[in-house]
């Protein structure tokens, strides 16, 4: 028996039922305030109540508990967040902007879902603020998670804790706790305007920086280390997406319903919609009303209700198929566009930025704005010196919409495209069919740059320390002249511990970090490649379908077409890039240093190699996460949606539309005991 459960033991009966007496009336309070906004009792009688905890749990520590609402705020500053996979990936969305969109959008799932099947969609504002998942154990929070790159995000629980409006605690009065007690709920940070107005105020006062607009502030506050200082911040939670570990759930509203039981504050501003008319419908009239919400929106989000529809539906690389953005008609301003300048990506694109008077555009000071490639220019007749009309595409990337000719002085010259990079002098290249223009000069300082920066960066590599700025340096004194140079820069230590704005422990720290980078997973490594078109999802499903880099190099296009969730343009863009001896000997170089170019999870055996398997449904003698690995640890693999190429269905309790797909396409079912069966034999 334990020290607290001795100690729980002397203590008056009477004090422990007080203590938790005390932790209800201040949850409820805390419900009624933050997430109803419906406060029953004043502030007064409020504080009298949390000292009086505060002085009991300080008289008897043993009988604090996680849950409490005096451990919202707690603990010393933290150096750096742990890192944590997802269960399942925290997906974007795809984008529409017109209603003729939103109706090609309503057709690729009508082609999807069987014609019997009615189709109906829940609409929900699109919060302008930060995506984090939280996990509840025993109806009690344990973790929250930031969305990260989708499959991994920094571990924020301390500063989550501080939010009033994330329930520490769940509440099972009108839901059953043994089916809701382990959860994920994901949903959005976000701060009302009035409260960002009145912080930055205070901020000002103090001589402080301003921040730009709302969400960048909450971005900055979920990064601060010292959950004291997060708790100064007015940060507030809107949940959207609620997962069960133990019971099969039926629709997307019927779950905003089940999370306002549970306690949380759910958007009340959404609605089930019957037909994609419906839909239109509410997006036009939230786009009119979007000013008179004290929060800020940049669109609405549009789901498949029926979450057995969405199972079938799926996903692609980036996106669900069963969901979509609306994302409103941007604001626009009039600037004066002073110069085009010209950008080199990492790739060789040629991109051309508009200079402008700084001018403020839905809440932040706008100085440049993409003018997209050459022929954008050419067809608007853009010149330098132009008054312009800009927008925030999405509220997000200014761009330039339109010249105003009335405007224009007689002397203006037409804009000519380059003829030469304008990094490294050498002659651009206009591939057929293409509008963009490209320096195909390898060695090019500002593609060196750009490939070494992704290559680095805390996506991919995750090297701490080297960011664009000393990467930047490195490159023009001659330390790196490719990527694989990063893993040559301990040869130098000598020289750049004598660098100005650098010393020993500096260095010796960034080449500690470059020699851990080396421990990083084959997926990371493919999309820190820069391989163009192939982002981090679709380096996840390489790296599931490729046990090794040799393996992918010798795969041919039309194979690498086949593999579920990569279509002709990603797998054309992979042959180019392991065609390119350039490519090759980077990959040489990288594996001679070190670098992880296999899963490092290789087969056990080969018993079930060559087959595929969807793991559906309960299984109870392991999670479904579990049976993947065991399965991948045999040679087998595994997807997360059913086709013609699946070999086999594991299905468990709840198996929802996968088990009735694989029916209909006569793929072999096997319950949890067949599977058992077959990892014994």
């Amino acid at each position: 028996m334990n020290q607290k459960t001795n100690n729980s033991e002397r203590v008056n009966p009477e004090i422990t039922k007080r203590i938790e007496e005390l932790r209800e009336f201040i949850h409820r309070y805390d419900y009624e305030y933050y997430v109803l906004n419906e406060p029953s009792v004043h502030d007064r009688e409020y504080d009298r109540l949390m000292d009086e905890l505060i002085s009991l749990e300080k008289q008897y520590p043993f009988l604090v508990t996680p849950d409490s609402p005096t451990q919202r705020v707690g603990g010393e500053p933290i150096k750096e967040f742990p890192v944590v996979f997802h269960d399942i990936s925290m997906l974007s969305l795809s984008n529409t902007y017109s209603e003729d969109e939103l109706h090609d959008f309503h057709r690729r799932v009508r082609e999807l879902i069987p014609s019997k099947e009615e189709v109906n969609y829940t609409t929900e504002l699109k919060i302008d603020g930060v995506a984090i998942s939280l996990q509840y154990r025993g109806g009690l929070f344990v973790q929250g998670v930031t969305r990260g790159d989708g499959t991994r995000g920094d571990e924020i629980s301390n500063n989550l804790r501080t939010i009033k409006s994330i329930p520490l605690r769940l509440n099972f009065k009108e839901v059953e706790e043994k089916l809701f007690e382990n959860i994920e709920v994901r949903g959005e940070i976000y701060m009302n305007r009035k409260e960002f107005d009145l912080m930055n105020i205070e901020r000002e006062k103090l001589g402080e920086k301003l921040f730009a607009n709302p969400r960048n502030a909450t971005a900055g506050t979920l990064k601060l280390q010292d959950p004291r200082l997060v708790a100064e911040r007015p940060l507030n939670f809107f949940v959207y997406s609620l997962r069960s570990y133990s019971t099969e759930l039926n629709s997307q509203s019927e779950n905003l319903l089940l999370l306002k039981n549970l306690g949380f504050k759910v958007n009340q501003q959404y609605k089930l919609c019957e037909s994609i008319y419906d839909v239109i419908q509410f997006c036009r009239e939230w786009e009119e009303k979007r000013e008179s919400l004290p929060y800020d929106i940049d669109g609405v989000v549009i789901k498949v209700n029926d979450l057995k529809q969405q199972e079938l539906l799926g996903n692609i690389a980036k996106s669900p198929r069963w969901a979509t953005a609306f994302k409103f008609e941007a604001k626009k301003t009039r600037t004066k566009l002073k110069k085009i300048t010209l950008q080199v990506g990492r790739q060789g694109t040629i991109t051309p930025v508009a200079e402008l008077e700084p001018v403020l555009l839905a809440g932040t000071t706008v100085s440049r704005a993409t003018l997209h490639n050459f022929e954008e220019i050419q067809r608007k007749d853009i010149r330098e010196g132009d008054s312009v009309l800009i927008e925030k595409g999405g509220d997000i990337i200014p761009k330039v919409i339109e010249v105003v000719i009335d405007e224009r002085s007689s002397t203006s010259d037409p804009f000519e495209a380059p003829e030469k990079c304008p990094e490294c002098g050498s002659k651009l290249f206009n591939p057929e069919g293409e509008v963009a223009i490209y320096c195909i000069n390898y060695d090019c300082p500002a593609q060196v740059k750009g490939r070494i920066i992704h290559f680095a960066s805390r996506g991919t590599m995750d090297i701490e320390g080297l960011g664009e700025a000393i990467i930047e340096k490195f490159v023009e004194l001659g330390f790196l002249n490719n990527v694989a140079d990063v893993y040559r820069l301990k040869n130098h230590r000598s020289k750049l511990i004598e660098l100005e704005g650098y010393g020993e422990k500096s260095i010796d720290n960034l080449l500690t970090a470059i020699e851990e980078s080396k421990s990083q997973s084959f997926e990371r490594i493919l999309f820190a490649l820069g391989i163009r078109h192939v982002g981090a999802g679709v380096a996840k499903v390489l790296a599931r379908s490729f046990s090794s880099i040799d393996d992918l190099i010798k795969a041919k296009h039309e194979d690498i077409q086949k593999i579920h969730e990569i279509g002709e343009t990603i797998s054309e863009s992979i042959s180019n890039f392991f065609s390119n001896k350039n490519n090759l000997k980077l990959i040489k170089d990288l594996r001679g240093f070190g670098l992880q170019f296999e899963s490092k999870q290789k087969s056990s055996s080969t018993k079930l190699s060559g087959k595929s398997f969807v793991v559906t449904g309960t299984l109870g003698s392991m999670t479904r996460d579990e049976a993947k690995q065991r399965i991948e640890l045999l040679g087998g693999k595994t997807t997360d949606s059913v086709s013609s190429k699946t070999g086999f269905v594991i299905a468990g309790e709840n198996p929802g539309s996968k088990l009735e797909k694989a029916k209909k396409l006569k793929i072999e079912i096997l319950s949890e005991d067949d599977f058992l069966t077959l990892l014994k034999s």
